[in-house]
């Protein structure tokens, strides 16, 4: 969004305030001068003041930071609820609840509940319900969107609140006050400044007025939420991008690692039935020997059993050489045998 100029801001009718018996002592220092019984507010300070605002807003957005836009007058009211649509950020146009702030616990509570209501209706199940009970549950849906439909995704306090009337909206200014919570505010020649951080100078009654401020404010922090958001799905996608990296790392560790343990496991495997077929052939080979010994036993025998008759005839035959003379000269009268 442009800067917003002196012509814009006197085109759009800032520059006129309310009328001189009405105004506050506090704002003698942003009236340029009076005419016809009107305070006339000095747009050289207004420019300056909405710029430090401007640029304030679009930093506090930039970093991730909430702006609550609060504008219940009727001059506002659609133009605060369009720029803070736009720009993704809580709003109260219809009537502010006390204790939005101060008391935020218990509003989350009531949030809850529109979210449950919401998701019912949505789903079909309230017209399941009796008459009775589906009537009392969409009267009261009704009641927590009117008072909470602008901040039902405002999930905790916000970093700053840009007020259209100081007026109108003082229990806001009181508990974002108390709770210090910068303020931006469209402050008229009747209103304190006091509590308002990033004082604006200008017409808060005019509905032009009102466009060009609430624009001005609103386009700076959609530009810089736009910024962060941008910035945020970025590193949302880098985060996305390393997680599937680790991912697709660990997953091939992890199939290296299985492929190693399974070649460990068949190298295992093949030593063991290496180890099984060596020790089956000496298992074989056991009892072969073991078959060829006892044949060798019994052919020894065989052999020892052929020899010793020969050995025995042998044996006879000197026996009867022995014992053939002695025979001989043992029979008396006996004459010698004969020669020839």
């Amino acid at each position: 969004m442009a800067e917003a100029g002196i012509k814009e801001l006197l085109e759009a009718g800032v520059h006129f305030g309310h009328q001189t018996r009405r105004w506050n002592p506090n704002m003698r220092r942003y009236i340029h001068g009076e005419r016809d019984g009107i305070h006339i507010i000095d747009l050289l300070q207004t420019e300056e003041l909405l710029e430090n605002a401007r640029r304030f807003a679009g930093e506090l957005s930039s970093g991730g930071g909430t702006v609550l836009f609060v504008g219940t007058k009727k001059q506002a009211r659609d133009t605060v609820k369009e720029w803070a649509e736009r720009s993704g950020m809580p709003y109260v146009n219809l009537r502010w609840l006390g204790g939005l702030l101060t008391n935020f616990n218990t509003i989350s509570a009531r949030i809850a509940r529109l979210h449950e209501l919401t998701e019912l209706q949505e789903n079909g199940q309230l017209e399941l319900l009796p008459t009775k009970e589906r009537m009392g549950m969409q009267a009261e849906l009704a009641k927590l969107e009117y008072n909470l439909g602008g901040v039902r995704d405002m999930e905790r306090v916000p970093d700053a609140v840009f007020v259209t009337d100081l007026k109108t909206e003082e229990i806001a200014v009181r508990e974002a006050a108390r709770l210090r919570i910068p303020l931006i505010g469209l402050v008229d020649t009747n209103c304190d400044p006091a509590p308002i951080d990033y004082v604006i100078p200008g017409n808060d009654d005019a509905i032009r007025s009102c466009e060009l401020i609430v624009s001005t404010i609103g386009g700076a922090i959609e530009e810089g939420a736009g910024t962060w958001r941008a910035e945020e799905a970025r590193k949302r996608a880098e985060e996305e991008a390393r997680r599937q990296r680790e991912e697709e790392e660990r997953r091939k560790r992890e199939e290296e690692e299985r492929a190693r343990k399974e070649a460990e496991e068949a190298a295992a495997a093949q030593a063991a039935a290496a180890q099984a077929e060596q020790a089956g052939q000496q298992a074989q080979g056991a009892p072969a020997q073991q078959a060829e010994a006892p044949q060798q036993d019994v052919a020894a025998p065989q052999q020892s059993g052929a020899n010793p008759p020969a050995a025995d005839a042998k044996r006879s035959t000197r026996a009867e050489s022995d014992s053939s003379p002695t025979e001989t000269a043992s029979v008396p009268g006996s004459s010698p045998p004969r020669e020839g």
